[in-house]
């Protein structure tokens, strides 16, 4: 078991707070400062669509526990995301939390350094073991020809994410799991909205676990929910995040209070009338970078996968060293003193965190490319509301530092 006293208590740990990094947090789903470009904004409705929602809450009281906006937003949100089955969620982590007890997953699960901590973190609230599976250099996800290896008898589980939106190899990782009898959960936070050839990527695996925090592309201000295939598994999450509760004198098992709010639903209906515009600009600014940054050497990017639609969740770049003549760290720098606040997403890996590095599967070198990737990955600013002479200075800047 992962010692939980190891995130207060471990003094040698070579992990120290940078104060650059507390900034960074701090400034997650910010309004704007003059003069300062953040990662991401939230995109949102015209405030008084949300005036008038609002007073219907007052009126009638109910804020909380299964209101009319929750089960409207339950409803249009799986035929939006073209699924069966959404059970709504104050955040994205109570989801994940939920989601693994839900599927009863116990002893160890497969998955990948490279992500948010809560991914983790989800597992370890469980009492479970992470094994950290290395990643796929072209994508940034699990690389599914690293996973057999990782099996034991004490492997219950797959969790994939599916990072920046775009998404895990689903058939190979379907294969692994069927030939093991695994079971397979979709950490999609950042997949709000992405297709396979039409087909959304929630309906793969045995659950999928959305996060509408104010840094995605779609936001309720915080929320999450859990996508699900048969109506016996979503009465069961349903139970879970209430407690537990069946009916008013009956506890189906140890549940948690993770319910979505009125507020957060009502947010959540009027954002899905704007949701297809929001995406759209942003792949506008996508390609925007796209052209301006195809011939700077030492600057990778992810490439656009044939018949994805992508959400352009994040811009990640990755800033060769020996190409580019700059580290990482050198341009993160430099953005910041420029008021641009770029990130390192994700950096360091979740694996490199005192809470799990004494894992067997942490050891350093075990994960050669995501420990090469977290060292490079450098996040610009995207969001709809970005200005196209924005992009273009932040180019000019990446230019202005090729060695």
């Amino acid at each position: 078991m992962i010692d939980s006293r190891r995130i207060v208590d471990d003094k040698s740990s070579e992990v120290r707070l940078d104060p650059s990094r507390s900034e960074e947090f701090a400034d997650e789903g910010r309004g704007e400062r003059s003069g300062v470009l953040y990662v991401t904004r939230p995109s949102l409705p015209p405030i008084d669509e949300f005036v008038e929602l609002l007073r219907d809450i007052w009126d009638t009281k109910w804020l909380t526990n299964k209101g009319p906006y929750h089960e409207q937003f339950e409803e249009a949100l799986a035929e939006y995301l073209g699924v069966k089955y959404v059970s709504l969620f104050a955040n994205g982590t109570l989801a994940l939390v939920t989601a693994l007890q839900a599927l009863r997953i116990t002893g160890e699960v497969i998955t990948t350094p490279y992500s948010f901590v809560a991914t983790v973190h989800a597992l370890h609230w469980n009492g479970i073991t992470p094994v950290f599976c290395d990643i796929e250099p072209d994508t940034c996800n699990i690389d599914p020809e690293k996973i057999e290896s990782l099996i034991t008898p004490k492997t219950t589980a797959i969790l994939p994410v599916h990072v920046y939106g775009t998404p895990c190899n689903v058939q190979e990782i379907e294969k692994i799991a069927d030939i093991y009898g695994l079971k397979v959960i979709y950490d999609a936070c950042h997949a709000f909205g992405v297709t396979i050839e039409g087909e959304t990527i929630l309906n793969f695996g045995d659950l999928s676990v959305l996060s509408f925090h104010a840094t995605k592309v779609f936001t309720t201000f915080e929320g999450g929910a859990i996508v699900s295939h048969d109506e016996k598994m979503k009465r069961r999450i349903d139970f879970l995040k209430n407690f537990g509760f069946a009916n008013e004198v009956t506890v189906v098992g140890p549940g948690i209070n993770a319910k979505m709010s009125e507020f957060q639903a009502a947010i959540g209906l009027l954002q899905l009338k704007y949701i297809d515009d929001a995406i759209e600009k942003r792949g506008e600014l996508a390609g925007l970078y796209y052209r301006n940054l195809s011939e700077l050497e030492g600057i990778r990017m992810l490439e656009e996968k044939a018949g994805v639609r992508n959400n352009h969740q994040y811009f990640p770049v990755f800033i060769e060293r020996d190409v580019f003549g700059r580290s990482r760290d050198d341009v993160y720098n430099e953005f910041r003193k420029n008021n641009i606040m770029v990130r390192r997403y994700f950096y360091p890996l979740i694996s490199q965190f005192p809470t799990y590095k004494g894992l067997p599967s942490a050891v350093p070198g075990n994960l050669p490319v995501a420990e090469r990737i977290t060292k490079e990955v450098l996040c610009l600013p995207l969001y709809s509301e970005l200005g196209r002479d924005d992009i273009n200075r932040i180019c000019d800047i990446l230019y202005r530092l090729k060695r």
